[in-house]
């Protein structure tokens, strides 16, 4: 074959070149095509049902999908007002970022993508109930805005009444929680359903941004209650500090980033009233406060203190205590709280925070389950058998054992009535 006629029959099948890719790239799209009417239509269940009435103001929109995903939800009251919301991270619903307004009449639009990339949009309109007139049970928030907490810091919700086991599960649902970075944690029931406690597995890491919602309003809380209000905070986590106060020795050791920089004498109760032995947490801070435990059985005091931090609901307090300045370090007299110098009461309160951990050996009793915020005073495990929801099985602490939170890098009411009783 000469040179001329190959050079042909190269022209030839380059020039073809195009028309074989363009044929394959066709044979694709039709592919495709075929694929998508082949796949089955998504289903979709959207609730509140269409056309429901009296639908509770703490309502979510409910949006279960087979053969799809939702991929977005617009949801608009009677006045055309478009309400802000987003999804749960399960993707089972979408939540308001308020509670509804009552009686009045919202439409859902949700769009769904298919799994062989058809949209579709579905719709449900409902109408709220007017103000609920069952009792609301009251909940408190402890976990301010715009604060600055210790590592062992958990966010805790109390209820007065207690909630019924039978309805934590959907209070559990509306409490939501965000750290930055994250750290996922869990929720914890005490026994009597007057607190919930939220933490992880690990003491939080200094500068974790954390973001409370307690979306409770107008939610329906077993047969006879409904929640109360709607609850927000976000604060930050600062530098790690932590107190350990052994009976045996009469001693605090301070420790700040995983070291110890201080020993300090304490007295705590004598056997009397002895201090509860455990995990507390510094729960306030008082520069000057008043301690009246008139009608108390061991009371009948009332006395000023300054620098004092509450460890217990129970009336447990670090606090100065110059009037017993010869006993520390040697000798329990107090009424159950840890007694320290006039000066080392006063450098204290300088270096701790709400939240920081302080936990006490060798005392006579053991700390009682709420008596405080009493999250740190059992094992992960334990802790984890408090939630009225699942519990991701891989969520668990750090294989590293540390002695001291954040040294690795990287009731009617909420227990007995609170008390200044200290002594």
């Amino acid at each position: 074959m000469d040179v001329r006629r190959r050079m042909r029959l190269m022209a030839v099948t380059i020039a073809a070149l195009p028309l074989v890719l363009g044929g394959c790239t066709a044979e694709r799209e039709r592919a495709a095509e075929r694929a998508g009417r082949a796949a089955p239509a998504p289903v979709v269940d959207l609730s509140p049902a269409d056309r429901a009435r009296d639908v509770p103001i703490s309502a979510e929109i409910g949006t279960s999908v087979a053969h799809g995903r939702v991929t977005g939800v617009r949801l608009t009251d009677d006045k055309g007002r478009q309400v802000p919301g987003e999804p749960r991270q399960d993707g089972t619903s979408w939540v308001p970022n308020a509670p509804l307004a009552g009686g009045r009449t919202y439409t859902a639009e949700v769009t769904v993508t298919g799994d062989g990339g058809r949209t579709a949009t579905r719709r449900t309109t409902f109408t709220t109930a007017p103000k609920p007139t069952k009792p609301a049970i009251t909940s408190t928030l402890y976990f301010a805005g715009n604060q600055t907490y210790g590592t062992a810091m958990p966010v805790t919700v109390a209820f007065d009444p207690g909630v019924p086991k039978e309805a934590r599960a959907a209070v559990q649902k509306r409490l939501f929680v965000r750290t930055d970075p994250p750290q996922p944690g869990t929720w914890s029931w005490l026994e009597d359903g007057t607190q919930a406690y939220y933490r992880a597995p690990d003491f939080w890491r200094p500068g974790t941004r954390i973001s409370v919602r307690a979306a409770l309003e107008g939610l329906p809380i077993g047969k006879d209650l409904v929640g109360d209000a709607e609850h927000r905070a976000t604060s930050k986590i600062g530098r790690q500090v932590s107190l350990d106060i052994d009976n045996a020795t009469k001693q605090m050791s301070v420790f700040r980033d995983g070291k110890l920089v201080r020993r300090i004498p304490v007295s705590l109760g004598k056997p009397s009233t002895p201090s509860s032995s455990g995990k507390m947490v510094i729960m306030e801070k008082h520069e000057r406060t008043t301690f009246d435990t008139r009608g108390e059985p061991d009371g009948g005091y009332v006395v000023d203190v300054d620098d004092a931090q509450r460890l217990t609901w129970g009336g447990e307090f670090i606090h100065s205590a110059p009037w017993s300045e010869g006993d520390q370090g040697n000798t329990n007299v107090s009424h159950g709280c840890a007694n320290v110098s006039a000066t080392a009461a006063d450098w204290l309160m300088g270096i701790t925070q709400v939240g920081d951990l302080v936990t006490v050996t060798g005392t006579e009793v053991p700390l009682r389950a709420g008596n405080g915020w009493t999250a740190w005073n059992v094992s992960w495990d334990e802790f984890a058998k408090g939630s009225a929801l699942p519990v991701p099985a891989g969520l668990r602490p750090s294989p590293h054992t540390v002695p001291h939170p954040g040294a690795v890098a990287g009731g009617g009411s909420p227990g007995p009535t609170p008390s200044a009783s200290g002594g």
